[in-house]
């Protein structure tokens, strides 16, 4: 089995980032850890810290700049033939790699592995969510547990202007040389989106965001209107339980 180099941006993402890591070595032979850090000001650079101490092989960029630029960083850094960019708030499910390495196919430029998000996981929805966001993944892109072709990006140039949509401009670029990326139900990862994404005013903006991508892309805007349902209804269970424990 070869070894990946995997990179993890990070900025104050000590909440999940400790079981990140420890799904990433558990589940990715891990050639080199590639973290590129916008000056965290939490606890993230000790728990980068204590697996550099048991691994050995941990390489810390920090960036002031955009996903964009850090992404870029990390593209400049990797020297495996295959890479991995994985979310700092994401775990990998068992065998990831295992099971990626088998699309591993010579016209094969990218993996990605289905997101998942953490609420969603026991709901009757969950299929139909998996549907929707391989969907939307086809028109878009995403990197959260992306394994790619280095030959694949070679030359790619980020826009460092992109916070988002980096994703976006990657599998197009991907594409543009003459690779196909795979989106796939398995493997997977598991998304714990922060608190605070469950809240009116955040996902005004992640809204608003989305639409401006979309309203060029027509066939997303079904897709997105189903992602706003489900959050919508996250956020009134959200309220309604801090309602009951305020009782």
């Amino acid at each position: 089995m070869q070894k990946v180099d995997v990179v993890v941006l990070t900025k104050n993402s000590e909440r999940l980032l400790r079981k990140c890591l420890v799904s990433v070595y558990k589940n990715v032979p891990v050639n080199r850890l590639i973290i590129v850090d916008g000056y965290s000001t939490d606890s993230t650079l000790e728990i980068v810290k204590e697996f550099q101490e048991r691994y050995g092989n941990v390489v810390l960029i920090q960036d002031k700049g955009t996903r964009g630029s850090a992404r870029q960083k990390a593209i400049d850094t990797v020297n495996s033939d295959w890479f991995m960019f994985v979310d700092s708030d994401v775990i990998l499910s068992d065998d990831w790699f295992a099971k990626a390495e088998k699309l591993m196919k010579d016209e094969v430029g990218a993996i990605w592995g289905i997101e998942i998000w953490s609420v969603l996981r026991k709901m009757k929805i969950l299929k139909l969510f998996e549907r929707v966001t391989i969907k939307i993944f086809e028109r878009r892109g995403g990197t959260h547990d992306l394994l790619v072709r280095r030959k694949a990006i070679e030359g790619i140039h980020i826009p460092v202007c992109l916070h988002t949509y980096e994703d976006a401009y990657i599998e197009s670029w991907i594409c543009k040389k003459g690779y196909k990326v795979v989106p796939v139900y398995e493997p997977y990862c598991v998304h714990f989106r922060p608190e605070s994404v469950w809240t009116i005013k955040q996902n005004i903006g992640f809204m608003i965001s989305d639409l401006k991508f979309a309203i060029f892309r027509p066939q997303l805007l079904l897709s997105y209107s189903f992602y706003t349902v489900v959050v919508l209804y996250e956020i009134l269970l959200h309220y309604l339980k801090s309602e009951r424990l305020n009782q």
